[in-house]
This record gives C-alpha cells, structure tokens and sequence, in this order.
C-alpha cells in the first residue's frame, strides 16, 4: 500500500522528525555474511544519496536502516530545502538501489505512546477511510505490548477524525515500529528493488545490444548483486552512429541502479565484412556473435570481470537455438549468464515497461547484427566449421584489437 495523498485543507505534520525508513530483505538469509552485504548496501546507498544534494545521515536499526535529513528549527534542511521536501527526494532515490525491498516515508517520534499517537493523527485526516493500527515492537521492554498500542493510537486516531476501524480491508494502515530509542510511524510505503547489493556478487560485461532484451537481462543481474560495465556493438563505418545514442540512454537509465557506469562502444562493421568475406554465409549470425564474445572476454579481463551477460531468451530467435547457444558457449572460457533464457517477449516488455527502458529500446536505429545477415541462418551451427572460420581471420588476435579500440563513456 502506497502513502496516501495529503488531506485537502491538512497542514503538514506538526509532530515527529520526517525520516525515510528502509526494510532489507534477501539480506536476511545471508548469516555470518550479513555484515559484508550490509556493508555494500550502505556504500550503494550513500553512493546514490550523493546525486539527491541532500545531507543524510544513515543509521542502523535491528532489521531497518534509518535515513534522517539533517533539519535546523525552521524545519529545512541544511541547504534551505523543506525537510519534507527532502525526504521525498531521498525516498525516491533510494528506492532504485538493489537490495532494499521496502521505502518508507516515516515520522520519527519520542518513545512514548502519546508521541506515537501525534503522529498517527497527523499522517490521517477525514479523508483517509477506514484504518488499522499495525504495530511492532522492536525493543519487548515497552511497557505496552503491541495490541495495547494498536487500541491506543486506534483511538487517537478514532476520536481526532472520526474514522472507522477496518482490520481486514482497510483504506490506509498506519504502522508503529517501538525501536531501542524512539518509535516510527508511517502509512504505507513504496517496493523497493529487492535483490542483492550491486557489487556483492562481482563484476560482468554486458553485451548491449540496443534492443528489448539486453537491458532488462542487465538489470536483472545488478539485482544479483552484479556491477555491471556494458559492451556495445555499432555497424560503424557501414552504419550510422545512431545505435551508440540508443545504447548511451539505455546505460544511463540502468545507471541509476548502480551507478559509476561505464559504456565502451566497439564498430564492429568492418569485421561483420571480413567474417563475410571469409565464407561464413549461413553460419554468419553465430560467427559475428561468437567474436563479440571473444571480444567482451577480452574487455572482461581488462575489467577484472568475472562474467558476461547476454540477453539470449531460448528459441527466441534463429541464432537463440539450443545448438547454436551451446556453439557461443564454445567460444570463450567466462560463463555467460542469460537470466531471460526462459523468459517470452512479452514478460520481457513488461520489465522493460517497468524499469523505463522499454521506450528507448523501440526507437528506430540500424543493429549491427542486421548487416550481411544471409537469407537463411543456421539453427545447428557446427563448432568445427565456426573454428575454421574463425581460423581463417585468427579471430583471437582480431578480438585483441577490437578491444582496444572500444571508445569508453563514462557516466558520472
């Protein structure tokens, strides 16, 4: 359940310190580790943090992270902002940094339950519908157990509005959270990302296509706890440089979920041509593809990646066949992760839709891979016959060279 909207005719909160609170999730499992992914997500959060302006100071609560905007009397923040303000804008940033499932706007009260009851009536008005009171106590020393605190602020609330009491279906739910030092209250929140922190689980190269699949299939594995560098293939000379535009928007929307992303852009076209030329025909997909692997293998090792991710979804297309996926495996020795191989066009437009790069991806450009494509392409390909192809160029050393001369964007 969403915040709900302010009352008409409400003044803001008089009550309590606007804060964001933030609830971790797969972090849980993670036992003795905890502290190192704890450790990550922190570093990611004030990493993110440094993009809003806004000071925030981040503590540590059992099971909850504390984001409070630093405020002086006249209730602004330290660069004049409106601390509510501030909060929203710190919320909505966070709430894009993998490994937080849950963002709460929040009023930090004194822990009392009249202090909590403030601020359950302030976050409601007549407007709010039936309610319920969701209480949690952190810290067992209260004097009130959690039901006694729900019939509390449940009456406050009742008897400043008016309100119906709905526990099963209500309109808005107001939690109390009874910390070590002070009590939380708030009326709903927004998901977060879930997963991992970006970083946690290594570094991988993306191979990026500019199309639908590679970006989400990026995403997905940054909500592994992946950092993630991207690989981009342009048809330059025999092409336009429009395809690196796509690729530098569709890197600099990922970019917001883990930052300090880098774009190394490779053209690719007079090699397609050579691979042509060298007698590929119908094996020509799979052999363009299997250089681009060798390529990004090589960047992966300048790096210091351990992966390469690729946005292959079996069956999909021609060159995604069961023997052809297991012909690019041949090709180098990195995994290569594809986290949509059993994914459908459409589950994948519905993540791209979510994440915002579904719009970007359906802009016109020239693919690279379109380029020399013969009539009919292999679904069988032969890793002898790739070998002698690639035999014929000493793919390896045009790998080598192709790497090196990757133009690098940085977007910081």
């Amino acid at each position: 359940m969403t915040d709900p909207p302010a009352v008409a005719g409400a003044a803001e909160p008089a009550v309590g310190e606007p804060c964001v609170l933030l609830k971790l999730g797969e972090i849980f499992l993670k036992g003795q580790n905890r502290p190192q992914f704890e450790r990550i997500l922190h570093l990611n959060i004030r990493a993110a943090l440094r993009d809003t302006g806004v000071p925030v100071e981040l503590v540590v609560r059992e099971g909850v992270i504390v984001l409070r905007v630093a405020r002086g009397d006249t209730g602004v923040d330290s660069t004049g902002v409106d601390s509510t303000a501030a909060v929203d804008r710190v919320a909505a940033r966070v709430a894009d940094v993998p490994g937080i499932i849950r963002v709460s706007r929040a009023l930090l009260v004194d822990k009392t339950p009249e202090a909590a009851t403030a601020a359950a009536v302030a976050l409601t008005g007549p407007g709010s519908g039936a309610f319920a009171v969701r209480s949690r106590r952190r810290d067992k020393r209260f004097p009130l157990i959690s039901e006694q605190l729900n019939a509390v602020v449940g009456r406050g609330v009742q008897a400043a509005h008016g309100l119906k009491v709905d526990l099963k279906h209500p309109d808005t739910e107001i939690f109390v959270e009874v910390d070590a030092h002070e009590v939380f209250v708030f009326t709903g929140g927004e998901p977060g990302q879930g997963g991992l922190p970006v970083g946690m689980s290594g570094r991988a190269v993306v191979l990026m296509s500019g199309g639908i699949d590679s970006p989400v299939a990026a995403y997905r594995m940054m909500r592994r706890g992946l950092r993630c560098s991207f690989l981009h293939f342009s048809g330059m000379p025999l092409t336009g440089p429009e395809s690196i535009y796509k690729a530098y928007a569709l890197v600099r929307g990922l970019d917001r979920f883990q930052g300090g992303s880098r774009l190394h852009v490779v053209a690719f076209g007079k090699a397609q041509r050579s691979l042509a030329n060298s007698g590929a025909n119908r094996l020509q997909v799979v052999a363009q593809r299997r250089l681009m692997l060798k390529t990004a293998a090589v960047l992966a090792q300048r790096v210091h990646a351990g992966a390469l991710v690729t946005g292959d979804s079996l069956g999909q297309v021609s060159s995604q066949t069961l023997p052809n996926i297991t012909a690019l495996d041949d090709a180098v020795s990195l995994p290569i992760l594809r986290p949509l191989i059993g994914w459908d066009k459409a589950e994948t437009m519905s993540e791209a839709r979510r994440i915002g790069t579904l719009a970007i991806s359906e802009l016109p450009d020239q693919d690279c891979c379109t380029l020399l494509t013969p009539r009919r392409v292999e679904t069988r390909a032969s890793i002898d016959a790739l070998r002698l192809i690639e035999g014929r160029l000493d793919a390896d050393e045009l790998a080598e060279e192709l790497a090196a001369s990757a133009q690098v964007y940085h977007l910081e």
